[in-house]
């Protein structure tokens, strides 16, 4: 099973989302020594700003393209075949004011392709073409709101996934990063302990496979 890692805090290693994504992808490792395991980090590296340029290559027929205009679109493309290659897609997505940090956006916007990453159906229907991925999206947060409206983050990723065909998606989020060290703490063991279950779950799957 190949693995791809989205890494989109801009903290680097003091990030609790990047804490919870290097530990799944130890115990990936742990369950298959020879698991393949690509890490992207668009915070450290952030995709450019989806903006009018963007939007005029990837709608100009190939053969009609500047040179700048192939370069935006080799990148997107890059990015939509590395999510079609892998099994298992990791999102590691810190909460900003709310919601999901400006980098991430980005690169979901670089994602979503008419034709590539979904389609209209004859009768108007969007279906989502990255199909049969095991999604994790591992989220951090300075104070509690999974499961409340406060939450606005995850049903716009559900929603976002969903319309690019990812519907096999869980959500594990590490709560009270700001509300003391205690709190803190107890966020990332519960989110940790969830990330064991659910990768023991997956390698027991594969093994009755």
């Amino acid at each position: 099973m190949k693995t791809l890692v989205i890494l989109s805090s801009i903290l680097g290693d003091r990030s609790h989302s990047k804490q919870l994504a290097d530990h799944l992808i130890a115990r990936v490792k742990e369950a298959n020594p020879a698991a393949a395991v690509k890490v992207r980090d668009i915070g450290a590296q952030p995709i450019p700003y989806f903006d009018g340029n963007t939007a005029g290559a990837l709608f100009t027929p190939a053969d009609a393209r500047s040179v700048d205009q192939q370069r935006i679109v080799e990148l997107s493309d890059t990015l939509v075949a590395e999510l079609m290659e892998a099994d298992r897609i990791v999102f590691a997505v810190p909460v900003y004011n709310f919601n999901l940090p400006a980098q991430f956006k980005s690169y979901l916007d670089h994602l979503a392709r008419a034709g590539v990453t979904f389609r209209y159906t004859p009768e108007g229907v969007p279906e989502g073409l990255v199909k049969g991925k095991q999604v994790f999206v591992l989220t951090a947060r300075g104070g509690k709101a999974e499961g409340t409206p406060s939450d606005t983050m995850t049903p716009y990723l559900r929603q976002m996934l969903g319309f690019l065909g990812m519907n096999d998606v869980t959500f594990i989020a590490a709560e009270g990063m700001a509300m003391g060290e205690v709190a803190a703490l107890e966020g990332v063991t519960l989110a940790k302990q969830r990330i064991d279950a659910l990768v023991l779950e997956s390698a027991q799957a594969s093994l009755a496979a």
